[in-house]
C-alpha cells in the first residue's frame, strides 16, 4: 500500500480534533492527579494509624490494577448504581485517580525530605498547621518533585489511547474510525505515532530544562 498525501490532508482535521481531546484529557487528568495525590500524601501522614493504613491499602489496590479495568468500571459499572458520567469525564477521573496514587508517593517523599527543623520553626513562630503547610513545607517540598511529576504527566499522555475503550473521541479513536471507514491504516496510524512522538520529545526536552533549572537553583 502506497502513502497517499491527499488522504493525509483529508483526514488531518479529524485527527487534530482528536488530538485536542487527547491534550485536554491529559491536562485535566494531570490536574486531578496532582490535587488528589497531594491530599493522599497528607492523609498518609495522619497520626491515626487506621486512617493512614486504609489510604495506603486503597492506593496499593489502585496501583495494582490496570488503568483500563478502572476506566471500564467507572464508565460501564457505575451507571448500574445510578452514577452516569460522560466518556471524557469518566476518562479524566479514571486517569486522575490512577495517577494520583503515584503522585502521592512523590509528594510524600518530597514532604519527608523537608528538614524537621522547618516544622519546628513554623510552630515556634505560632503558625497554624495549615499555615505551616502552605507557607513553609510545600514551597520547599514541591520544587524537587517537579521532574518526577512531569514524568507521570508524560506517562499519562501516552496512556490516553486507552480512553478509546470508553468511546472518548481522542486521537487513537479518531484514527481507528478513519482506518475502519476507509480500509486504509498506514496513514492514520502513522500520523498517530508521529503526534505522540513529537509531543513526547517536546515534553522530554521540557523535563530536562526543569531538571537543569532545579540543579542550578541547588548550586
Amino acid at each position: 500500500m502506497e502513502w497517499d498525501w491527499d488522504f493525509v490532508w483529508q483526514i488531518m482535521p479529524t485527527l487534530l480534533e482528536g488530538f485536542k481531546i487527547t491534550i485536554l484529557a491529559t491536562v485535566l487528568g494531570a490536574a486531578v492527579a496532582m490535587v488528589i495525590g497531594l491530599a493522599l500524601a497528607i492523609v498518609r501522614r495522619s497520626p491515626v494509624a487506621a486512617v493512614s493504613r486504609t489510604v495506603g491499602l486503597v492506593s496499593e489496590f489502585i496501583r495494582g490494577t490496570p488503568l483500563l479495568v478502572q476506566l471500564y468500571f467507572i464508565f460501564y459499572v457505575l451507571p448500574d448504581i445510578g452514577i452516569r458520567l460522560s466518556p471524557l469525564t469518566a476518562g479524566v477521573i479514571g486517569m486522575g485517580i490512577h495517577y494520583a496514587t503515584y503522585t502521592a508517593e512523590v509528594y510524600r517523599a518530597g514532604i519527608e525530605n523537608v528538614p524537621r527543623g522547618q516544622w519546628e520553626a513554623a510552630k515556634a513562630t505560632n503558625l497554624t498547621t495549615r499555615q505551616a503547610w502552605i507557607h513553609v513545607v510545600l514551597p520547599q517540598a514541591i520544587p524537587p518533585m517537579i521532574p518526577a511529576l512531569a514524568n507521570y504527566f508524560i506517562a499519562m499522555f501516552k496512556e490516553t489511547p486507552l480512553l478509546s475503550a470508553i468511546t472518548v473521541l481522542e486521537l487513537m479513536n479518531q484514527a481507528k474510525s478513519i482506518a475502519n471507514s476507509n480500509y486504509r491504516y498506514i496513514e492514520p496510524m502513522t500520523l498517530v505515532g508521529v503526534f505522540f512522538l513529537v509531543i513526547s520529545l517536546i515534553s522530554v526536552l521540557g523535563l530536562r530544562w526543569l531538571e537543569e533549572r532545579y540543579a542550578r537553583m541547588d548550586d
